[in-house]
């Protein structure tokens, strides 16, 4: 077991109870921040050159979903400011060195919907937008935010280039007004405004790029953990993290039903429905669990025995990761509609998990149908549909 999975399993007490406190001020305390850094959470995906552990992928999927399926909130913000590193590692060694030289321990928001409008300038772009659900955003020192660029050939004032911005916390300003929602409402996923910025040529990048692994290939030729896309990384801690919190559903419906008695005197553990939907929703959560993890550990021996991951099996994996997702969550929905009244009090954790679910399953990454759609297509030749996240 990895290091970090060990801290964060050995401290998962003090993590569940900075959940709830980091609900009720709309972001994560700072104590909730201090115990995901000093787990080192965020420094696994990170180069090893700035006090990171270039960890295994799995190992890190591995303690998302720890994390998530009993602090929903944390899990989440240390899945996403966690991934950031993955991308950072691959990018221009100045932009690298801006970014973690003085403090390894350095965290970077999002969020990469290609909100922002970026003129081409001399060195670079000028850039403006407002990106909303920037997660974990209080507590990070940089932000990375996508957009269209005007291409270097094509005419001014025609945005086309799909990019990727980097910009320090000076450059931008966090809405604090903007995160009310019904559930993850301790991640703080405030939007975050940009008004006519310069960004220099060297913090971005060209996301086709990106997930082509070209920046890795410039820059960590010799680290097998960046040469996954990026495409396929970053949504899979999504699908960790949204693993994490159905699993948390079923968790705590199991602990619940364990004590729970009716007001006719019956056992709950009596009840064959109860018992079905239980056993049922804990192998589908197994299930999902195992298959991308199963999925992620694959990659990565392939990329350590000198491979490159195909467009297939891009395809694959995104298709995986959210049937896994879709599995997972239709489990918690079947155990939550069993879980009775008392399971909607605020003081039950049933219902705030059911609600961080909620949330999670809208994520653009966890949206299944059009993936489903566009893997089955890509069998016979069909292009992907420009918007689909495959």
């Amino acid at each position: 077991m990895h290091p970090v999975r060990e801290n964060i399993i050995g401290n998962i007490d003090r993590f569940i109870n900075e959940e709830v406190p980091s609900n009720e001020l709309g972001r994560v305390t700072d104590e909730g921040a201090r115990l995901i850094r000093d787990s080192g959470m965020v420094r696994m995906l990170q180069p090893k050159q700035y006090g990171g552990f270039e960890a295994d992928p799995r190992e890190f999927y591995q303690a998302v979903i720890e994390l998530a399926s009993k602090a929903s909130s944390l899990g989440w913000v240390g899945s996403v400011v966690g991934v950031h590193p993955f991308q950072f590692g691959q990018g221009d060694p100045r932009m690298q060195e801006e970014v973690w030289g003085q403090d390894h321990d350095t965290w970077t928001a999002s969020p990469y919907a290609p909100i922002g409008r970026a003129r081409r300038v001399d060195g670079g772009y000028i850039l403006s937008g407002q990106w909303p659900f920037s997660s974990g955003t209080d507590h990070c020192k940089w932000a990375v935010l996508g957009g269209l660029a005007e291409s270097e050939h094509g005419p001014a004032g025609e945005f086309t280039v799909l990019t990727h911005f980097v910009l320090p916390r000076a450059d931008y300003e966090i809405l604090q007004d903007s995160w009310n929602v019904m559930g993850l409402s301790g991640t703080g996923s405030k939007d975050v405004l940009v008004k006519e910025v310069f960004v220099p040529a060297y913090r971005t990048y060209n996301v086709q790029d990106l997930n082509d692994c070209v920046y890795a290939a410039r820059n960590r030729p010799d680290s097998p953990l960046y040469q996954i896309p990026f495409d396929l990384f970053f949504p899979g801690a999504i699908t960790a993290a949204t693993l994490g919190i159905a699993a948390g559903v079923v968790n705590h419906f199991a602990e619940y039903t364990g004590g729970r008695v009716t007001r006719m005197g019956v056992k709950q553990t009596q009840n064959p429905y109860h018992m079905a939907s239980l056993g049922a929703a804990l192998a589908d959560i197994d299930a999902s669990r195992n298959h991308v993890l199963g999925e992620i550990g694959e990659i990565y021996q392939l990329v350590r025995a000198g491979g490159k991951v195909t467009k297939e099996m891009k395809y694959k994996a995104r298709v995986n990761q959210v049937r896994a997702v879709r599995r997972a969550a239709e489990a918690a929905a079947e155990v939550f509609k069993h879980a009775g009244g008392n399971a909607s009090r605020v003081t039950n954790p049933i219902q705030r998990c059911w609600r961080d679910l909620s949330v999670a399953m809208g994520h653009a990454c966890n949206v299944d149908d059009p993936v489903y759609a566009a893997f089955a297509g890509s069998l016979y030749g069909i292009p992907v549909p420009r918007g689909v996240v495959i």
